[in-house]
């Protein structure tokens, strides 16, 4: 059996999720169907390329080793697409950002590089699955949460933003002053889920709560947001994310005296590379230049 680009693809996938079960999710294939074929590829390949304990699945030291010529081998191909179907008038950099930090990014960067000698293709995806892209060279420039470092990524932090409480206007808390985490438990609570810190802040209040309403924790930002501003709802959520609602008076960021200090760190990442490559360094620039309006 030869080996098909598609389980190349599916090992990578396997790989940044961390998980069989999530890497089926992503592909819309069933969790037996990935385990077939990661078997065959095994087989093929003539070595066992997974562990797989209660919580996912981790790469063996052989699967490490067979990672940079699956990369390459999808690669050479997406080269030789590009070729076939001919190149376009003008280079192409593709972003690739989390899906919470779509609208803060996405925007303004095509916005200030609106007139640039390039053209900008823009998707989202988590943080692992994002930094593979860019190993593989289907994203050049993405925006991920503070992870590991990567052997041939660079990062560079372009803010820390820290978790505020916020409320639409017409809200009953939006002019209550200096509160505590007692007294908001009782509200209608949508946290949009930022990490820990958030499974932190639950436990945090669920003692305080004397109502069977459920804590909901979701993503992504837009998601909170609109609870926030169309249904009641209280949530939690970096500020970058709410930054022009808070100014421009749809959303009100309460005070809460005992609320530990918790923060997004974002971080911009790319591919090492030899081989200058101009549009990319205008996306790195460009981003640099915007960071402390973000902060």
């Amino acid at each position: 059996m030869a080996i098909s680009i598609d389980d190349l693809a599916l090992l990578l996938d396997i790989v940044a999720c961390g998980s069989f079960s999530q890497a089926a999710a992503r592909r819309g294939w069933s969790q037996p169907q990935v385990s077939q074929r990661i078997a065959a590829l095994e087989t093929e390949v003539g070595t066992q390329l997974f562990l797989r304990h209660r919580r996912g699945a981790v790469a063996t030291a052989a699967c490490q080793a067979f990672l940079p010529a699956a990369r390459a081998a999808l690669a050479a191909l997406d080269e030789g697409r590009k070729a076939v179907q001919g190149a376009p008038a003008l280079p192409r950099v593709t972003l690739a950002c989390l899906p919470s930090l779509a609208s803060v990014i996405f925007g303004p960067v095509l916005l200030a590089l609106a007139e640039a000698p390039f053209e900008i293709r823009c998707s989202t995806d988590h943080s692992p699955a994002i930094m593979e892209r860019l190993l593989t060279g289907a994203a050049e420039v993405g925006f991920v949460l503070k992870c590991p470092p990567m052997a041939g990524i660079q990062m560079e932090r372009i803010w820390r933003s820290p978790i505020v409480p916020v409320v639409s206007k017409r809200h009953p808390l939006a002019r209550a002053g200096t509160l505590t985490l007692a007294e908001v438990a009782n509200q209608r609570l949508a946290p949009q889920f930022w990490g820990d810190g958030c499974d932190e802040l639950l436990a945090l209040l669920r003692p305080y709560r004397t109502v069977s309403w459920p804590l909901h924790a979701i993503q992504p930002a837009s998601a909170a947001r609109e609870l926030a501003m169309e249904h009641g709802f209280l949530t939690f959520s970096p500020e970058v994310a709410v930054k022009r609602d808070l100014r421009e008076g749809r959303l009100v960021k309460l005070q809460l005296s005992d609320l530990p200090l918790w923060q997004w760190e974002v971080m911009m990442a790319w591919r090492a590379g030899k081989r200058p490559d101009a549009p990319k360094q205008q996306v790195l620039d460009t981003v640099r230049a915007m960071a402390p309006d973000w902060a």
